[in-house]
């Protein structure tokens, strides 16, 4: 287990950060083969839904999923910063509402959702899990926002949209809710 005072050499945060880096880029891209070749096992844990996606096929099934809702998402870095087993970045991500989003509809909106993902790393300098934060209200408030609601014909819409954003997080994944208190005796 890695010692949480011991920040590694500066090769290994440089060599961390370059890796994280090139997965964001290569999520921009879309070019999924790149992006899964930075894990040996690809993990994501998206805390706002309590979801996780374990392995290439469900991994590929989130990018599928969330580039159909936001065929044009990006990224704009704010912060990266190293901690001892970790490279955490705090970044905005935008796009376009074109698509379903799980269960809640398209409502044509942008958003600028403020962001932070720690990629957690084992012992061996490999990437474990990418862990991703933010305020889903936030974001839905800007998608919903995007529309009149002044206009009766929009109400489903807006509806249909608060009612996915609660089936999405009904069913919380027991790995990100049943877990351990952290031993902070060493």
């Amino acid at each position: 287990m890695t010692d949480r005072f011991a920040i590694p050499p500066i090769e290994v945060l440089r060599a961390r950060e370059k890796l994280v880096l090139d997965h964001f880029h290569d999520e921009v891209r879309q070019e999924w083969d790149d992006v899964l070749a930075t894990f040996p096992h690809p993990h994501y844990q998206i805390i706002p839904t309590l979801t996780v996606h374990d392995g290439d096929a469900e991994v590929r099934g989130y990018y599928h999923d969330t580039r159909v809702a936001f065929p044009d998402q990006d990224h704009e870095i704010i912060a990266l910063r190293h901690s001892a087993d970790a490279v955490i970045v705090e970044f905005w991500l935008l796009g376009t509402h074109s698509g379903p989003l799980g269960p809640i509809p398209p409502t044509g909106s942008r958003h600028r959702t403020r962001m932070t993902a720690y990629f957690v790393f084992d012992d061996d300098q490999n990437l474990i899990i990418e862990r991703i934060y933010f305020d889903t209200l936030s974001m839905l408030r800007q998608l919903i926002g995007g529309l009149n609601l002044r206009n009766p014909r929009t109400w489903p819409l807006v509806l249909r949209s608060l009612r996915g954003l609660l089936a999405m997080s009904s069913n919380p994944d027991p790995r990100l809710v049943d877990t351990p208190p952290a031993d902070l005796t060493a």
